[in-house]
């Protein structure tokens, strides 16, 4: 199915690996003009040769500051930004007991704050040209909180509350935003997080099996496309059936 979004030009942020990458070659195969991004510039080199014709711009998006310049320098690469995909490496693991409270404003700055600065800096435009797609990559743990994930799960049930609110308010300017919620995915973050234990997470979902990052980015894709216009302030889990709640 074509999408409807060839030609359009996609800033996808923390996409040298994991999901963002897979999001990343997602939009490519749709014909989109795609910057990608990430800290380390050899693996960003490495991640660019996988995604078609994509422009590479090394950078942190852990604060507002470096998430702003982002924004600019992606604006400034593609002459301007119709999708942006906000994402971020989640923080340090833990639970209520063993985080401090110091541990908070860097969590809050990494997984909300960049959020904010980044579509405060990027919807205008979309607004002013009448078209524009916000999608956040966030986690499964807005819905179903982690036990040993709180700042993740603190952090990105703000980015939630955001972008619902921000989604009503700019959908008359033919601006949609919604986010994603994955659960578990074989990226090197899952990696990172259980170690020997990733065998064990296949029985959480119902799918018995963790997720696929190339079927998380095509339906990010679709969520970015021209026949999801009528979708927005949507927070899908994606996640192998892995929430358990109703709503």
């Amino acid at each position: 199915m074509d999408l409807g979004i060839s030609g359009r030009r996609a800033l996808v942020a923390a996409s040298s690996a994991g999901l963002g990458l897979a999001t990343a070659m997602a939009l490519a195969e749709e014909g989109c003009q795609v910057v990608i991004n990430g800290r380390d510039p050899d693996r960003l080199d490495g991640a660019s040769r996988s995604v078609p014709g994509s422009i590479p711009i090394a950078g942190d998006v852990s604060g507002s500051a470096a998430a702003i310049e982002l924004v600019r320098a992606a604006t400034e690469a593609l002459g301007g930004i119709d999708i942006l995909v906000t994402n971020a490496g989640g923080p340090p693991g833990g639970d209520w007991a063993t985080i401090g409270t110091d541990q908070y404003p860097a969590a809050l700055e990494l997984n909300l704050m960049s959020v904010v600065a980044m579509t405060k800096e990027a919807v205008p435009a979309m607004q002013d040209r009448g078209w524009g797609r916000v999608l956040a990559i966030t986690s499964v743990s807005v819905r179903q909180p982690l036990d040993m994930l709180i700042l993740s799960n603190t952090a990105r049930a703000g980015v939630t509350g955001y972008l619902k609110t921000m989604a009503k308010q700019v959908a008359a300017d033919g601006v949609t935003v919604n986010s994603l919620q994955p659960g578990y995915h074989a990226t090197d973050r899952l990696a990172q997080l259980f170690g020997d234990r990733m065998t064990d997470l296949e029985s959480t979902a119902a799918t018995r099996t963790v997720g696929s990052p190339t079927d998380f980015g095509r339906i990010a894709a679709f969520f970015c496309s021209e026949h999801a216009r009528f979708i927005t302030g949507a927070a899908l889990p994606v996640d192998g059936g892995l929430y358990a709640g109703l709503q």
